[in-house]
């Protein structure tokens, strides 16, 4: 509803026009400014501007609703792209979820490439088959989408499709790939309608966009993340430190801890978040964030099909475990692979 047009909420033209030559042109503009500065840009009266954002108010917020009704809507329109990895699916309750935006976080190397490779194969799959039977926009702001290796995925996860004449060009043809050459090619329409003078975070116009297609869509969104190491400016910023002694020690300990490259506020507006990490000698997706899922965590391998789970029972993470993130004791680009012309992250 925030990006619903101004044009279109039924404001007197003439002030509607107004909006629209200070580029005001959608709820969430108008929305975003204090009453003050509308009417120093729009230059009107305060009872014009108080009518106008009460009106936008009124047909941008979304009706109140009741627990019954959204549960009655969800059985109705919800659903699940599932991942065909028994014990994943089993504890996400169907799959990557529609409406919602599902996370992929990881060391690169680790097999997130892999995983979006396999789902965009599952999306465009026939219905018949267990697909969605759709067409798929995969963003590879990284260049690492190869077509070769999907290809190779559909073929040894479902040969019966695509041994058939023509099917692996028909899968092929329903994955849309863009590449970006910058961030700035993904937030340019957005920063031109800032109002402000001042370009938004880079990261939250992209976020702010997926979460409102996913929801209103109705459609799974997969995006994944990166990993940096937490440097000593954020470890001692901490509350929990203690003596210089004491604080030191933490420092080592936490000096190759990793964290998701986008910050606090991204995590907080994925609804799923599936950390890839790397310990003990094996691979694991662990489900890290999740309204009705457990902490759980599966050990997987990179096979010529994609991702294949060693259990379906998974393993319980509790307590600081559930967050963290782990990359040691592994050659994460070699082993537990078989053969095949890329593994990517």
């Amino acid at each position: 509803m925030s990006n619903k047009l101004i044009s279109q909420m039924g404001l007197p033209s003439s002030l509607a026009n107004v909006f629209s030559a200070r580029n005001i042109l959608t709820a969430k503009d108008a929305l975003s400014l204090p009453e003050f500065d509308l009417m120093a840009l729009l230059d009107v009266d305060r009872d014009q501007v108080r009518t106008a954002v009460a009106r936008i108010s009124e047909i941008a917020c979304p009706p109140c609703r009741t627990a019954l009704s959204l549960m009655e809507d969800r059985a109705l329109t919800g659903g699940y792209l599932p991942t065909r990895l028994l014990g994943l699916d089993r504890a996400l309750r169907g799959g990557i979820p529609f409406g919602a935006l599902t996370e992929l976080v990881g060391p690169s190397g680790i097999g997130k490439t892999q995983f979006c490779l396999k789902l965009a194969l599952l999306a465009a799959l026939p219905s018949s088959y267990g697909g969605l039977n759709g067409r798929v926009i995969y963003m590879d702001t990284e260049s690492k989408f190869h077509s070769t290796r999907l290809i190779e995925i559909g073929r040894s996860s479902f040969p019966h499709i695509f041994n058939s004449e023509g099917m692996a060009q028909e899968m092929a043809g329903r994955i849309i790939v863009l590449r970006p050459a910058s961030l700035d090619e993904l937030t340019e329409r957005e920063n031109e309608r800032s109002t402000t003078g001042q370009k938004q975070h880079s990261c939250h116009l992209p976020l702010s966009f997926l979460k409102s297609l996913a929801e209103f869509s109705q459609i799974p969104i997969v995006v994944t993340n990166q990993v940096r190491s937490q440097n000593n400016y954020e470890v001692v910023h901490y509350p929990f430190q203690g003596n210089t002694d004491r604080t030191s020690c933490m420092l080592e300990k936490l000096e190759s801890h990793l964290i998701a490259s986008l910050g606090i506020q991204w995590a907080h507006a994925v609804t799923i978040r599936l950390i890839f990490e790397a310990h003990s000698g094996q691979r694991f997706i662990k489900i890290s964030k999740s309204p009705t899922s457990p902490a759980i965590a599966f050990p997987f391998l990179v096979k010529s099909s994609g991702i294949a789970l060693l259990s379906d029972e998974g393993l319980e993470v509790t307590g600081s475990e559930m967050s963290t993130i782990r990359c040691e004791g592994l050659n994460v680009l070699v082993e537990g692979a078989e053969p095949f012309p890329h593994l990517g992250c």
